[in-house]
């Protein structure tokens, strides 16, 4: 790769200039001429393959399994199901380190497995949206071995490529004092070349080089080949990533003890970003195909709406964490940050709001593949507020406006791996390499300990654990002993238990999601208010759309709350939904109980 910055591709001259000075659009976003199209009105099932169901009796769950639990995932009510890497990969960094983006790993199945999956999902009416994994590939990937065998190789130039600082003692050292977000710098040395290649992950995990137009038609060439096999959409992993500060300085010290440092700023949206999204909304648009971009660091809704602005034509949405980062310490993942309802609230405003008012939209969720569960991180997974709470959550973010993402387990109110399993039970990269610089680094017991406490709540592994059908040997996950212990309370939180019980968690979110199709109007295309927005114990929130609205109310509190509802909402109405099953209306004066929720219809 080249020292000087290539030009980017030239923007389509249809895109406009969203700079902040001209993001304010009148808020006329309520009736009917509003943007109405099927991925707003969707709702999203994700799966973890590896942890869904095995079929084969070998431990490791696979598209088979997948697709034997298809009629369970139907009767929940989603319209898509998001499924993380089963490309060939040798699953360094569980998949998302790609070897061949045209074949399906042995351990989850085959192509014809995923042409029965496509099959099955759109006959019950349901889409399929995929990983893509576009800003790195596994270095075992034939354009990566290529490049690593030849600086003249036509694959060379497919990754970044830098000649080493050398230090005062003529030490060959890295190009820059950048930070992996897996520990360790962000450089490999190749003695051979005499060169490092860059990896925001793993050593095994290359980064692509996005300014190569041969990489870009690659990825553009891999997105057509899954849509014309029938996938109806992508997620795109880390595509904020794809640019980078092409002089690639060396970040400020944050962290004076450490040798490498956070460098987010410099990579995490690059000057070419938008170009490269252009190109990728362009194939988009052609098929009318889904997609959310996942983006880290990047928490200014004035840099986000440029790309999910309706007529942008860059991406549908985006994930943005910045309320899933409202526990992430200043230094870390697994530093500590302590929060409050307040804020949690605060943040859920101004994207909500923000988006509406921009003409842009929100993907909801809180939970995925790689954090712990929200019962356990967010509220108390004890056994006498779990379910209650897993219940609040549901109405919390399932009645905001976005597209909602529902991860697997969620539905169950599954928790986080208990407390007690050490961390030889951890199997995460990044976890593992954290605990282990730790070690390296010789810090104080303490240091340990409010770290082990942060991975007791924060880790890609909780989520990750093998999914909880019923209540037989490996929680009818598996035959055998799974790649993962399953946690030790699944003979009382599993599927078989929850899907016929009206009272479960499950039947709850099945009727959030009922709810949302019933009063499409209001509750997906509604605007969004928060209430009494100083309370530092109470969300409640209303959606208005023309003369219909709705007052959601949740409490974040594990103690009774005595709340004044404001008098404008006391309107004739009625409750529709109700985490604690015997609200019967509205009260000047309401007696809120620990993590209570509710959902109050107004009447016309």
């Amino acid at each position: 790769m080249a020292d000087a910055a290539s030009e980017c591709p030239t923007s389509p001259p249809s895109i406009p200039d969203l700079s902040s000075s001209s993001l304010t659009i009148v808020m006329v976003h309520w009736t009917d001429n509003v943007h109405r199209i099927w991925w707003k009105e969707a709702s999203i099932y994700h799966i973890y393959p590896a942890s869904f169901k095995d079929s084969n009796g070998d431990g490791i769950g696979d598209i088979p399994g997948i697709v034997s639990k298809l009629d369970y995932i139907k009767s929940l009510g989603v319209d898509i199901v998001w499924i993380c890497p089963c490309y060939k990969s040798p699953k360094v960094d569980m998949g998302y380190d790609v070897s061949d983006y045209r074949d399906i790993d042995e351990q989850y199945g085959t192509m014809t497995d995923v042409e029965l999956l496509l099959e099955g999902l759109h006959s019950r009416g349901m889409k399929l949206v995929m990983d893509m994994v576009a800003n790195h590939t596994s270095d075992q990937h034939e354009w990566f071995k290529s490049a690593l065998a030849s600086k003249d190789s036509p694959y060379r130039d497919y990754y970044i490529w830098k000649k080493p600082k050398i230090g005062e003692n003529g030490e060959k050292l890295p190009p820059n004092n950048w930070l992996s977000l897996f520990s360790g710098s962000v450089w490999k040395y190749d003695e051979k070349s005499d060169e490092f290649y860059f990896h925001l992950f793993a050593t095994e995990q290359p980064d692509l080089n996005w300014e190569n137009p041969k990489v870009r038609q690659e990825i553009y060439d891999i997105m057509r080949f899954w849509i014309t096999k029938g996938v109806d959409g992508f997620r795109m992993d880390a595509i904020n990533f794809i640019s980078k500060n092409p002089a690639f300085p060396d970040a400020p010290i944050t962290v004076p003890s450490s040798k490498y440092q956070h460098a987010a700023m410099y990579y995490s949206m690059g000057p070419c970003l938008h170009d490269y999204l252009a190109e990728v909304g362009k194939i988009l648009k052609e098929y009318n195909a889904f997609s959310v971009g996942e983006m880290a660091y990047l928490y200014d809704p004035n840099e986000i709406i440029k790309i999910v602005n309706f007529d942008r034509n860059e991406l549908n949405m985006v994930f943005q964490f910045e309320l899933i980062d409202i526990d992430r310490g200043p230094f870390h993942k697994y530093s500590p940050k302590k929060w409050t309802p307040r804020e949690f609230k605060d943040i859920t405003n101004k994207w909500q709001v923000f988006m509406q008012e921009n003409d842009g939209w929100n993907a909801l969720f809180l939970e995925n593949h790689d954090w712990g569960r929200s019962v356990s991180r967010f509220l108390s997974d004890t056994h006498e507020l779990r379910k209650i709470g897993a219940k609040m959550l549901a109405t919390f973010i399932g009645l905001q406006s976005g597209t909602l993402f529902l991860y697997q387990g969620e539905e169950l109110g599954l928790a986080n791996m208990p407390k007690s399993w050490p961390i030889e039970k951890y199997k995460d990269l990044e976890t593992i390499n954290y605990y282990k610089q730790l070690l390296h680094d010789k810090v104080s017991q303490e240091t340990l300990d409010t770290a082990m406490g942060e991975i007791q709540k924060k880790a890609r592994d909780h989520g990750r654990l093998p999914f909880q059908w019923d209540s037989s040997d490996f929680a009818g996950f598996s035959s055998i002993q799974p790649w993962m212990d399953v946690n030790e309370d699944y003979k009382e939180w599993n599927a078989a238990g929850q899907v016929d019980d009206p009272s479960s968690v499950f039947s709850y979110w099945r009727s959030i999601l009922d709810l949302r199709r019933t009063y499409k109007d209001v509750l997906v295309y509604g605007k969004f208010e928060l209430v009494d927005p100083t309370n530092e114990k109470i969300c409640a929130y209303r959606r208005v759309f023309g003369r219909e609205a709705a007052l959601i109310v949740t409490s974040f509190s594990d103690s009774v709350v005595t709340w004044t509802l404001p008098q404008d909402l006391l309107r004739p109405g009625r409750i529709v939904l109700s985490n604690y099953g015997d609200v019967k209306g509205l009260q000047k004066e309401m007696v809120v109980r620990p993590y209570e929720a509710l959902l109050y219809i107004v009447s016309n």
